[in-house]
């Protein structure tokens, strides 16, 4: 199927994501309406329309989807069966299979396990005993964190040694119990061995309703207070040595949920391989750089996948790529970025600079 320029794109979610693909959207000639449970957001400013309505309301979910051409979305904490739902007025890309499985940690990791990539060892926690149970056999140090709706390092716990179980597990206490309340049954804690690892990479990958597949450069991440500093590229020496293995993987990934979009899968560089971490069933943080440093970017191949228009080249646009994201109140110092004439600056329109807040993001092009 494809979806003309001239209709009208649905976005399920109105953060700055949302807000990129909207202008990647107009780019190529179609108009953006935006669901969210907010009353504005980032995405606002550049959506034709908006709809104020909760990601759990499949009744509210299902008459936007009748109201657009096609829905895509920038957030993986919708409820599947709302989106489900929603794919029987409009086409759904990604589909609500890529959601399942992304938003449940145990349920990525083992799928991985049975393309036969390698994670850290793991095991999904309902109680403290399985905790303690779990350190006994998987060994500390380990980290523990939800199993769902997690992001930026929230929801989650160090653990050294088994004596610092039951203070990880009351620490988590809050994040734990809304989280049981949402998913019933399943475990609402994963708990997994810490790795000692080299460096942190992802690979993105954007994948047509055809089966085409394309993927960006590998750029290495790199982290601060557990959220995404700094993207670069070319990535280091030990990266590049793994990135094949890590792409096949995603690619199988991607494949086997038969999924549509981009799709960024996130790893660690070890001195066994590259070991799969987590997910995302959408455009992602750290492609962001591909925006200036690819000839076609994150945003406008997903755009792409989703209407059921050709692919567009992923090369990359200079010898090095560096993306830093602002953070809190590093987004006030736009006027000495924008000094830099190498400076490509991106403000996401939020007013209020919060500790720990993505407030935009800076990508640097180098000829050498």
């Amino acid at each position: 199927m494809i979806v003309p320029p001239g209709s009208t794109i649905g976005i399920v979610g109105g953060g700055q994501l949302g807000r990129m693909l909207a202008i990647a959207a107009a780019q190529l000639g179609y108009r953006s309406h935006v669901y969210a449970p907010e009353a504005s957001g980032p995405a606002s400013e550049v959506a034709a329309e908006w709809t104020c309505g909760r990601y759990d309301d499949a009744d509210a979910l299902a008459a936007f989807a009748a109201a657009v051409d096609v829905v895509t979305y920038e957030f993986e904490n919708i409820d599947p069966q709302a989106i489900a739902r929603a794919a029987g007025h409009a086409t759904v890309r990604p589909g609500a299979a890529s959601l399942e499985v992304a938003q449940y940690r145990p349920y990525e990791k083992q799928l991985v396990l049975d393309l036969g990539g390698g994670v850290a060892p793991f095991r999904p926690v309902a109680s403290l005993a399985d905790l303690e149970g779990a350190l006994a056999d998987i060994g500390t140090p380990a980290i523990l964190k939800t199993a769902a709706l997690g992001y930026d390092g929230k929801g989650q716990a160090r653990i050294d040694s088994p004596a610092d179980a039951a203070a990880a597990w009351a620490t988590l206490a809050p994040a734990r119990d809304a989280l049981a309340r949402l998913i019933g049954d399943a475990a609402p804690m994963i708990v997994e061995r810490r790795i000692d690892f080299l460096a942190e990479f992802s690979v993105i990958l954007c994948r047509g309703a055809d089966g085409e597949m394309v993927v960006w450069d590998t750029p290495e991440n790199i982290h601060r207070d557990g959220i995404l500093d700094i993207s670069a590229l070319p990535a280091s020496a030990e990266i590049r040595a793994q990135a094949p293995a890590a792409i096949a993987l995603s690619r199988a990934v991607a494949d086997r949920l038969d999924h549509v979009g981009v799709l960024t899968c996130e790893f660690f560089a070890t001195a066994d391989g590259p070991l799969f971490n987590e997910m995302a069933p959408r455009v992602h943080n750290s492609g962001h750089w591909t925006i200036e440093g690819a000839v076609t970017s994150q945003f406008q191949n997903h755009i792409r996948a989703v209407c059921g228009l050709p692919l567009g080249d992923t090369a990359l646009a200079a010898a090095r790529v560096e993306m830093r994201n602002l953070i809190g109140h590093e987004a006030d110092g736009w006027a000495e970025i924008l000094a830099d004439a190498r400076a490509h600056l991106h403000l996401y329109g939020k007013r209020e600079a919060r500790r720990g807040r993505k407030m935009g993001h800076v990508t640097h092009l180098f000829a050498a």
